[in-house]
């Protein structure tokens, strides 16, 4: 009896392995899942005027730069470009400063589940990495037609045809197949992006509300 007790149980040791196996499988299937889900997406391809590493998006060639953080959702972004918009292209066009836009994605929260801030931010860097001399037709087109906050935005088929119509005719199926819809999320986090719209000049953060930072954003596109 005591002999008996004292054989291997081959068969336990062996579902034990089985089991430990399973579980190691699974949790590499889990690690890969989340990194497709939180990872950055496909890298779009730079040109003269898109730095695909840092996301911006450059017009002009002044010694200063003002760098312009928006999300296609963002009332208060559809506000500022109204207001400054104009000013900043000009003072771009003239030489004052290197105008940076940057499409990041922070409000996915207010478009039902259809990640309309993601997707519309993965359409300008369709339009940026292509097209980048249609992007401000794009994306002043985009604010135009911004969705309201709580709905479900516009549909891909609706921001391609925006697309089209501001000359950037090329893009189709990038914006149809949401090839860049991770890459604004991704900057957003990248840049530390916490509201929008965020302005820097020269790589300092302005905060807008303040008068001496609302100033000097003034004064240097004025």
């Amino acid at each position: 009896m005591a002999n008996a007790k004292s054989k291997t149980n081959w068969f336990a040791i062996g579902v034990s392995i089985a089991v430990v196996v399973v579980l190691v499988a699974l949790g590499g299937f889990v690690v890969y899942l989340n990194n497709q889900a939180t990872g950055p997406g496909a890298t779009p391809t730079s040109n003269s005027s898109f730095d695909s590493e840092s996301g911006a998006i450059s017009f002009g060639d002044g010694k200063d730069e003002v760098a312009v953080f928006v999300d296609f959702q963002c009332p208060a972004c559809k506000s500022f470009e109204d207001q400054f918009g104009p000013a900043l292209e000009k003072a771009a066009d003239d030489g004052k400063i290197t105008l940076a836009y940057h499409p990041i994605a922070i409000l996915d929260r207010f478009s039902q589940g259809t990640e309309y801030s993601s997707r519309s931010a993965g359409a300008a860097v369709c339009v940026a990495s292509t097209q980048p001399d249609k992007y401000l037709d794009f994306s002043k087109a985009l604010f135009a037609g911004q969705p309201a906050e709580n709905t479900p935005g516009l549909t891909n088929e609706q921001i391609a045809s925006i697309a089209e119509e501001a000359g950037a005719d090329k893009v189709e199926s990038c914006i149809m197949d949401e090839t860049y819809k991770k890459f604004g999320a991704s900057q957003a986090k990248a840049h530390e992006i916490q509201g929008t719209p965020t302005v820097e000049i020269n790589g300092e953060r302005l905060d807008l509300a303040k008068d001496a930072d609302f100033k000097k954003l003034t004064d240097l596109i004025g």
